[in-house]
């Protein structure tokens, strides 16, 4: 079991020190660390300091807490995003606050949070999936409506929905490699997520390569 206490844990928006926050901080921290059915409610109860019956004062069951942290890291990261895109003020600044935020996501406060939504997707029944895919639909809508003005502006020749998904790939994984305290700067990180972004205005360059002798294309 983590050794990391409670207060260690970053606090994002409902996931607080309320009572219900305290419990859902535990839970994202302990999801991420060693797994959500490794995860024993006497675990959860332990770090947050109360008896095991006391999480149900607020959950009716361990996978009620599984889908409360999903949805909050859902809520609380679209409305940073959306906050981000008001202060905008051209469809470059749009994009590079949706990079921006989606960076501080993955790499922020919300970061065990959102490797739950991920890694315990299947962890959670079709009627529960169906509400946060509902949730999540509306954040990536924002992210399509961008990526479609830089498409009628002919700046993305690409379709904007594989567009996005290439981008969600490469944004989603700095989790396993960046560093905050790093050398490099999250917003260093953004500029060249962004440049390759805006990458997609280029056609793809044709390869006519000489073939080595053993058939295959070798670079000039």
């Amino acid at each position: 079991m983590s050794t990391k206490v409670l207060q260690d844990i970053p606090r994002m928006g409902a996931l607080d020190d309320s009572p219900r926050g305290r419990v859902l901080r535990a839970a994202a921290h302990l999801f991420a660390t060693q797994g959500y059915e490794r995860t024993t409610v006497r675990d959860l109860a332990r770090m947050v300091g109360i008896q095991s019956g006391s999480l149900f004062h607020h959950f009716d069951s361990k996978l009620d807490i599984l889908s409360a942290v999903m949805e909050e890291a859902i809520h609380y990261n679209h409305q940073r995003m959306r906050q981000a895109l008001a202060l905008a003020t051209d469809r470059h600044a749009r994009l590079f606050a949706l990079v921006r935020s989606e960076l501080e996501a993955i790499c922020g406060p919300s970061g065990e949070a959102m490797k739950v939504l991920v890694y315990e997707w299947e962890s959670l029944p079709s009627p529960q999936q169906q509400a946060l895919l509902a949730l999540r639909q509306a954040y990536e809508q924002d992210w399509l409506t961008v990526l479609q003005e830089m498409q009628a502006a002919g700046e993305l020749i690409y379709e904007p929905f594989l567009w996005r998904r290439l981008l969600a790939g490469a944004i989603a994984w700095t989790h396993s490699w960046y560093h905050p305290q790093g050398r490099l700067g999250l917003e260093e990180l953004t500029t060249m997520v962004v440049a390759m972004a805006r990458a997609g205005q280029l056609p793809a360059p044709s390869i006519n390569a000489p073939a080595s002798q053993d058939g295959r294309h070798c670079p000039d």
